[in-house]
């Protein structure tokens, strides 16, 4: 095996796409030499990197609880910052420093696609909350109306902007290594807001349904963790050496427990269920869904005859949080397989070294993209109802017709009401 400063040498013709400079995430050629026989449980320095993962974790669930709390804006804006600091960890993935220099300005046309495919999405997802804001101020619905049914044509034209900008830079003897950033770019766009933009959905839907699985991921990984700390010994895939059956298997059966009991004290919270229909800030009040009501089972006589009681309470969510559970400890945990081998196939231990002991942003979040995707998909697809109330057919209004046309809709409306009555 060649040693990593040989690999990454400018000098060589088979060069790939790094920096000169060694950087501090890339594997140490004591660890890469092993290759997958590393487990944790033999790690003589793991109680110092447990102290460290846990200090580090602690601050972090202390600043996403304050944050929950403070609403859904709040989290929403913690949701962009991460978004921006991984799209950073990824850019600088393949930035040769050499190359850099001679392009001045090539990395801004970066930022300038990534803003603007993030102007692109949150338009589109936040459209109706926006409208529902300044719906009391004639100027402002008109302005914002505008903004919503022109906001593709201006993400198209700044796109092409971009792209204009693009084969304007273009040098010769950096053909090569201009187009790979372009597709590099275009593929972190993808998957990032990819991400991001079902995290958002999820959000104004209620906070529950992205702190109830954001928490599931954590609780997986923090079970894997320490099942593989104290018990691991049989690995489990070769892309994450450190990963054992006992730490997956360990952490399955926590997570599946954990999704049910937290699911019960989670939907408890009224302004974490009621869905966020406008950009206003404070808690929110509703009637719940009938899913965060509780349905009395009666328990069976042999059973109930030695209880003090004859029937236990479940909310219906409790039933959906299990196979919330069983996507986050079975197929969840393979987006951060997926993160390994890709972290592998560039010789990088992590994405970055943002937060101690776990490496970047882009290595918390490997999971939780691929758990976004699926939360939004199954609370569509099994829990909302689909039903045209009147609250629908109004959004729709609101969303297709101006200003002007809504007026004379309600007028029309109010006639038709006058003529029924007499």
């Amino acid at each position: 095996m060649r040693d990593i400063h040989t690999d990454h040498s400018c000098n060589s013709p088979r060069t790939p796409n790094f920096r000169q400079r060694r950087r501090s995430n890339e594997i140490p050629a004591e660890i890469n030499k092993s290759n997958g026989n590393f487990l944790l449980v033999d790690d003589k320095f793991k109680y110092r990197s447990m102290w460290i993962r846990a200090y580090s974790s602690m601050w972090m669930l202390a600043s996403v609880s304050l944050i929950v709390y403070l609403g859904h804006l709040y989290i929403w804006a913690m949701v962009v910052i991460i978004q921006i600091f991984m799209a950073s960890e990824l850019f600088n993935l393949l930035i040769r420093a050499t190359q850099d220099r001679r392009l001045p300005k090539f990395k801004l046309l970066n930022w300038h696609f990534f803003f603007t495919a993030m102007l692109f999405v949150y338009g589109r997802i936040l459209s109706k909350q926006l409208v529902n804001t300044v719906t009391s101020d004639k100027f402002l619905f008109r302005l914002v109306c505008n903004l919503i049914k022109y906001q593709m044509v201006i993400c198209y034209f700044l796109y092409i902007a971009g792209f204009v900008w693009f084969i304007l830079s273009l040098k010769k003897r950096y053909y090569k290594y201009q187009f790979g950033q372009y597709a590099w770019t275009h593929m972190i766009l993808i998957v990032v807001f990819t991400q991001s933009a079902f995290t958002v959905a999820n959000i104004f839907e209620g906070i529950f349904w992205f702190l109830f699985p954001a928490s599931l991921i954590a609780i997986n990984d923090v079970g894997a963790y320490f099942f593989g700390f104290y018990f691991g010994r049989t690995p489990l895939i070769k892309l994450s050496p450190k990963k054992t059956w006992e730490g997956f298997i360990g952490a399955s059966v926590a997570t599946m427990i954990a999704a049910f009991t937290f699911a019960n004290f989670l939907a408890r919270f009224q302004w974490l269920t009621c869905p966020r229909k406008d950009l206003s800030t404070g808690w929110l009040q509703c009637d719940p869904d009938p899913i965060f009501k509780p349905e009395y089972i009666p328990l069976p006589g042999l059973i109930s005859h030695w209880l003090p009681w004859k029937e236990i309470a479940v909310l219906p969510v409790q039933w959906h949080a299990l196979w919330m559970g069983l996507f986050a400890s079975i197929i969840a945990p393979f987006g951060g397989f997926f993160a390994s081998g890709f972290k592998r196939a560039f010789k990088i231990k992590d994405f970055g070294d943002s937060i101690p002991g776990h490496g970047g942003f882009t290595d918390r979040m490997d999971c939780q993209m691929v758990m976004a995707v699926f939360v939004y998909i199954y609370h569509q697809s099994f829990v909302v109802a689909e039903d045209y109330s009147v609250e629908t057919l109004l959004d729709q209004i609101m969303r297709n017709l101006g200003s002007e046309e809504q007026l004379a809709l309600y007028a029309k409306l109010g006639q038709i009401l006058q003529e029924r009555r007499l």
